[in-house]
C-alpha cells in the first residue's frame, strides 16, 4: 500500500503526536511505501528517507524552535503544505492519505484528498480538538470550532485514540461520527537502566521522573511544588525534556530551594529516556490533560508505577491502586500522599510495576500499526467499490 501521511510536527519537531506518527510510519514503512508530508525546521533536510519513510519537510519560514510550534508557523503549514503536496501528487499516487490533527494539519489533508481523489483518514489526537490550558484551544473559538467540524465530517474514516477524546469529539463536535478507537503504541526496544552513580544520584536515593515537553498544560510547577513534601529527603525528581518554559521551571526550583530535590535532564536521545526510566523508582505526572498519554505508557514499559490525575486517555489502560494511583484533577494534597506511599512502599512500587509490564505488552506500535492498516484498507476498498458515494462522502 502506499500511504501518505501529513502532520505539520515530525521527529524531531513536536511532542506526542508527532513522536506516534514516526513510529507509525516506520512500522508500516516494513512493508508498505510511506511519505510522511510534514513541517521543515532548524537544519532539517527538505527531502530524506528517514529509516524506510520518506520525509518531506515544508518550509514554514517562521518557526524557531524544534520543541514548541507557534500561530504563525502553523498557518504557514496549511499553505505550503497544500501548495507542497499538490505539487508532489502531480507526479506520486497514493492509495490513502493519513492525515494527523484536526488542526492545523486537517486542512492540508482535506485539500490533498479532494484534490487527488484518494480517501483521506483523520486521527484526532486531541489537543488539536480540546487543551484546556490554552486560550488559543479549537474549542474556544466559535470560527475555529466550525472549521473541525467541517475538516471531521469531510473525512473517510475518523480515528480517535481514547474514549476521552472520542467523548469531546462527540460532546463538542460531531456526535453523529461514530469514531473508530485505536490507542497510540511505542517501540518495542530492549534497555538496560541508566547508572546512577554517572546522573550523580546514590542507590539509596527514590527517584521520581516526568517525560514530556516543558509546556503550561503538563502544569510542571506544580510537579515542583510537590516535591517540598520531600525536602531534606532521599527522594528526587527528575524531568526530562526541554521546551518554552525551562527557563521558568529553573526559577521556580531556586524560588523554592529545591535545587537538591529537582533536576532538570534537559532533552535526550530515545535511548537514554528509556535507560532513565529503568533507572527511576516512580513516574508521575501533573499534566491537566492528555489525549493519550504516550509517555505513560513509557513508564509502564520502564516497569514503573504511574502517579497522575483522573483526566485524559490514561484511563483506558492505567487504573487506581492496581498500576499506581489516580488522583483527582489538581488535588495536590493527595497526590503528594499518593507518592509518599509509594516512596515508603518498595514491594507495592515492584506489584505495580509489574502490573504494568503485563499492560504495556498491548500497547506497542505493531498491534497499532495493524489496526491502522486495517482502517486504510477499509477507506480504499469503500472509495473502490462505491466512488459516488465516496465523492459524496469527501464533498460534505
Amino acid at each position: 500500500m502506499r500511504i501518505l501521511f501529513c502532520n505539520y510536527e515530525y521527529p524531531p519537531l513536536g511532542g506526542g503526536g508527532a513522536i506516534v506518527n514516526r513510529y507509525l510510519a516506520k512500522e508500516l514503512a516494513k512493508e508498505h511505501e510511506v511519505t510522511v508530508l510534514t513541517s521543515g525546521g532548524p537544519d532539517l533536510p527538505d527531502d530524506a528517507v528517514e529509516d524506510g519513510v520518506r520525509v518531506i519537510r515544508v518550509p514554514v519560514f517562521f518557526r524557531r524552535q524544534r520543541f514548541a510550534a507557534n500561530l504563525p508557523s502553523l498557518f504557514a503549514y496549511m499553505v505550503m503544505g497544500t501548495i507542497a503536496g499538490k505539487k508532489h501528487l502531480k507526479s506520486h499516487q497514493y492509495d490513502v492519505i493519513s492525515t494527523i490533527f484536526v488542526l492545523p494539519t486537517g486542512p492540508v489533508g482535506n485539500a490533498l484528498a479532494r484534490f487527488s481523489g484518494t480517501p483521506n483518514v483523520l486521527t484526532v489526537i486531541a489537543g488539536d480538538i480540546y487543551d484546556p490550558s490554552k486560550f488559543t484551544s479549537t474549542h474556544r473559538h466559535p470560527i475555529l470550532k466550525a472549521w473541525a467540524k467541517k475538516l471531521i465530517r469531510r473525512a473517510d474514516k475518523v480515528i480517535v485514540n481514547s474514549k476521552n477524546v472520542l467523548g469531546y469529539m462527540h460532546r463538542l463536535y460531531t456526535p453523529e461520527i461514530e469514531g473508530i478507537q485505536i490507542p497510540l503504541g511505542i517501540e518495542r526496544h530492549p534497555s538496560t537502566a541508566a547508572s546512577r552513580e554517572a546522573y550523580g544520584f546514590a542507590e539509596d536515593e527514590t527517584l521520581l521522573v516526568t517525560v514530556g515537553r516543558l509546556v503550561s498544560r503538563k502544569a510542571l510547577p506544580k510537579l515542583i511544588e510537590s516535591m517540598e513534601a520531600f525536602r531534606g529527603e532521599k527522594v528526587r525528581l527528575l524531568i526530562v525534556g526541554t521546551g518554552p518554559q525551562e527557563q521558568q521551571l529553573k526559577e521556580e526550583i531556586a524560588a523554592r530551594d529545591l535545587g537538591a530535590q529537582v533536576t532538570l535532564v534537559g532533552y535526550v536521545e530515545d535511548e537514554e529516556k528509556r535507560s532513565i526510566l529503568k533507572m527511576c523508582d516512580i513516574y508521575t505526572s501533573t499534566s491537566q490533560h492528555e489525549g493519550f498519554g504516550l509517555v505513560f505508557v513509557e513508564g509502564m514499559a520502564a516497569g514503573l508505577p504511574v502517579v497522575c490525575y483522573d483526566q485524559g486517555g490514561q484511563t483506558d489502560y492505567l487504573e487506581d491502586q492496581k498500576t499506581g494511583y489516580l488522583v483527582p484533577l489538581n488535588d495536590l494534597d493527595l497526590f503528594k500522599e499518593r507518592c509518599r506511599d509509594l516512596v515508603k512502599d518498595k514491594d507495592k512500587r515492584y506489584r505495580m510495576g509489574q502490573e504494568n509490564l503485563q499492560r504495556a505488552e498491548q500497547l506497542y506500535i505493531d498491534s497499532c500499526a495493524q489496526r491502522y492498516l486495517n482502517v486504510f484498507e477499509s477507506a480504499v476498498n469503500n472509495a473502490q467499490s462505491s466512488p459516488v458515494a465516496g465523492t459524496a462522502e469527501m464533498a460534505r
